[in-house]
């Protein structure tokens, strides 16, 4: 360490939670300790991290290719919220010699699998119209009848952690769960509490179909015009996981016709959301603002486990979680 303070850089922290949950006291008595809460990019961005010799970002809000790297010549440490991070360079960090650390395991499984089940209710019954009518002093639509989810096939494409728990409340639900994912086998399916089917009979046959998958070159697009096309026009496509699964333009124009009948989104390519995108004004989508890990038993392991990461590293003690 030098004798210099470091400056650490805090990005992304839109809900000013990573001071509230933990005490950052004995990092800033060693630390200059900046926090932006609001998304930035271009210049704002660059002014931020030129000088930063430990940059800190919450999830993969902002991407650190080789490019943004190149503006930060003082960096040393580098540390982003959760497990797992599919936006960074690992490459280029690892050709400066500069060590990346995220934080402990949090409770997002959970809290994920919660707004799963949240978008599918309210996309199925409607919810978000209904409850428009109530405040406005009317009632419901005498013509509108909600199906039942009791009997139904839902569909996984993706039956890992958080897969496998939307599983079992499909199962409670009565549903009829099937599984797809490129490596899944009909031995995992079963021990996941699904039957493992091909992502065409997905497609074509599931009333709910719901993806958590993490992207790869394989599955990026993965639904793109012709398999959404495939889809039944009653039927609910609901994301939680990665907005890289599908093709954000040609789900526009698969909405619009009518094959999937209705989307339940929590991830987009660019967020927050443009205030045009086209999503923004379909009738036949429910949308919430990437809410899935956003709670505070998640937000408070995000914040102790930055902290710990930081002490660490300026005790010049071995860095816990190094990303290889």
């Amino acid at each position: 360490m030098s004798a210099a303070r470091p400056h650490i850089v805090v990005l992304d922290d839109y809900e000013r939670a990573l001071r509230r949950l933990a005490d950052w006291s004995g990092i800033e008595a060693r630390a200059s300790v900046v926090m932006h809460h609001d998304k930035m990019r271009g210049e704002p961005l660059l002014k931020a991290i030129r000088d930063a010799d430990v940059i800190v970002t919450v999830r993969d809000r902002t991407p650190f290719k080789a490019d943004l790297l190149a503006h930060c010549p003082r960096l040393r440490y580098f540390v982003f919220t959760g497990g797992r991070n599919t936006q960074l360079d690992m490459a280029a960090f690892s050709g400066r010699k500069i060590p990346v650390s995220g934080t402990a395991q949090d409770a997002n499984k959970e809290s994920t699998t919660e707004l799963a089940w949240a978008l599918i209710l309210a996309a199925v019954r409607r919810l978000e119209s209904q409850m428009a009518l109530v405040r406005r002093g009317e009632w419901r639509d005498g013509e509108a009848l909600a199906p039942a989810l009791s009997g139904q096939r839902l569909g996984l494409v993706g039956l890992g952690n958080i897969g496998s728990r939307v599983a079992a409340v499909g199962r409670a639900f009565g549903m009829e769960v099937v599984a797809w994912s490129p490596n899944l086998t009909p031995e995992r399916a079963r021990a996941g509490g699904a039957l493992l089917v091909p992502l065409e009979e997905i497609l074509e046959t599931a009333r709910v179909v719901s993806l958590h998958l993490v992207p790869s070159e394989a599955t990026r697009k993965l639904f793109n015009a012709e398999r959404l096309a495939r889809m039944r026009p009653d039927s609910v496509l609901v994301n939680t996981s990665r907005s890289a699964l599908i093709d954000a333009p040609a789900l526009v124009e698969a909405l619009r016709a009518g094959r999937p009948g209705w989307a339940a989104l929590d991830v987009y390519d660019e967020e927050p959301l443009p205030a045009n995108f086209p999503l923004r004004s379909l009738p036949n989508v429910t949308l919430t603002p990437h809410l899935g890990f956003v709670t505070q038993p998640v937000f408070t392991s995000f914040a102790k486990g930055v902290v710990e990461c930081l002490e660490a590293w300026l005790d010049g003690r071995p860095l816990l979680r190094v990303q290889q």
